[in-house]
């Protein structure tokens, strides 16, 4: 019965160590199981595109359309700078956050209209200074990008062979300590 005991014991818990992996999250709710080691929360739609003066990245993430622009030249940030952005037939202004040195547009309407599967052409206003430019790009979101429905059909299924299992131990051990009380 002892043996029993410490081989459901260790079952268990090397159980709950092969189901913690798929699908675990890390601090920010990124997938820590993504291709390549990378945190899933790193993926997604997309923009990239640079003048002569000035280059830009956009992405698509965490509520916003987060833009990081630097001089081409010397990858120094451009930072309190004017920019407008336009896609899709709307327009919304970003706003420069000093923490991050970052532009972002939170519009909900215009996030909208980008969150749809498909490419959107993009056109940034910026304005630097005495400087002004008009950087163009194409932001592609596929259907996969637009949303992660947190599905996790193997968390599920694992918890519930795992319930399973452990009402078929359950039951073995109660039939065992019957049929050892009645020997007695």
């Amino acid at each position: 019965m002892k043996n029993l005991a410490k081989f459901l014991s260790i079952s268990f818990l090397s159980m709950s160590a092969a189901f913690a992996a798929p699908g675990a999250h890390g601090p920010n709710g990124e997938h820590l199981d993504a291709p390549g080691g990378q945190a899933q929360g790193t993926s997604g739609p997309r923009v990239e595109t640079f003048t002569e003066s000035f280059e830009l990245v956009g992405k698509v993430q965490g509520g916003e359309f987060s833009i990081l622009i630097d001089r081409y030249e010397t990858n120094e940030p451009v930072l309190n700078a004017t920019l407008e952005v336009e896609a899709n037939g709307l327009k919304a202004p970003a706003k420069f956050h000093a923490d991050l040195g970052d532009y972002a547009v939170d519009d909900a309407k215009f996030l909208e209209a980008l969150a749809v599967p498909g490419k959107h052409a993009v056109i940034f206003t910026l304005t630097a200074g005495g400087e002004s430019d008009l950087l163009e790009g194409t932001l592609e979101v596929k259907a996969a990008d637009r949303a992660d429905d947190h599905s996790h059909s193997l968390t599920r299924w694992a918890v519930a062979g795992g319930l399973v299992a452990a009402a078929l131990t359950a039951l073995v051990v109660a039939l065992l300590r019957r049929k050892s009380q009645t020997r007695k």
